[in-house]
């Protein structure tokens, strides 16, 4: 088993991208470039958790991880811009922005940790 399958941030970011797929599987109305920049900026959030686990300088893992946050900030601009063109409604925005803000606050205790 690889160092990042054990954390609970990297199981929770894995869920939260399901969830966007699943949205986006089940959203007509979300333009092709939304769609990819979504999908992209969700995965990303695994991605980099993932690839700042094998790293082993401190600076390294702590950029990754703050590339995974990055992308999580992402995910709720879009998720914004999606509420004000009624793509999401209000509990559907919501429910995403909780989720990408815990994920936010998980990834900042780990990044900061590493200083």
């Amino acid at each position: 088993m690889f160092d990042f399958e054990k954390l609970e941030v990297y199981k929770k970011a894995k869920a939260f991208n399901k969830e966007v797929l699943g949205l986006m599987k089940n959203t007509k109305s979300i333009d092709v470039v939304t769609k990819n920049q979504l999908r992209r900026a969700s995965l990303s959030i695994v991605l980099n958790i993932a690839e700042g686990t094998g790293r082993f300088s401190k600076a390294d893992k702590r950029h990754f991880y703050i590339m995974s946050r990055g992308s999580a900030f992402e995910c709720v601009a879009l998720f914004d811009v999606m509420k004000d063109e009624t793509i999401l409604n209000e509990e559907e925005f919501s429910q995403f922005y909780s989720k990408a803000d815990e994920l936010s606050r998980m990834l900042f205790k780990m990044i900061g940790n590493l200083n």
